[in-house]
């Protein structure tokens, strides 16, 4: 696999995501801690028909999914003994949501790993647009095995 930018493409023999689910577009940059990807906002996406049609906003529980598989790229990454191993959101912290994200928005996710323990993995994540921020949260997220792999 090349080094970074990944197309969506890389991205995708890495997570197992795929639409309407895959919320990573591009990863510009990942080093051993961090990685920054963005997710390219358009009014196609099936959640706009509903949150909300006059005024579409993306749901901020999105927005933190982004951030998780943003940071499961970086982790994949780094750690390619983990390929191939399901990885799943499981917690979520101190989210905050601080300006709408709307179509036509390129949201720059940006993720930090904080600490790992054995499967279990610690980040914060932060999204904005254009230098706004629209989000910050901190999660967790583990490996599992599933049959069949990811």
């Amino acid at each position: 696999m090349a080094d970074p930018p990944l197309s969506i493409e890389q991205i995708r023999e890495l997570l197992p995501h795929r639409e309407p689910m895959l919320l990573v577009d591009r990863v510009l940059e990942i080093t051993a801690t961090t990685t920054v990807a963005e997710k390219l906002v358009s009014a196609n996406e099936p959640h706009f028909r509903g949150h909300f049609p006059e005024r579409p906003v993306m749901p901020g529980v999105l927005i933190v999914e982004a951030l998780a598989q943003a940071g499961g790229i970086g982790i994949l990454w780094n750690y390619p003994e983990f390929r191939g191993r399901g990885l799943a959101l499981v917690g979520i912290d101190k989210a905050r949501f601080r300006r709408p994200v709307v179509p036509g928005d390129v949201l720059r996710l940006t993720v930090t790993k904080q600490t790992r323990r054995g499967d279990l993995w610690r980040c914060t994540g932060s999204a904005t647009v254009q230098g706004e921020r629209a989000a910050d949260a901190e999660f967790m997220a583990a490996f599992l095995d599933w049959e069949g792999g990811s």
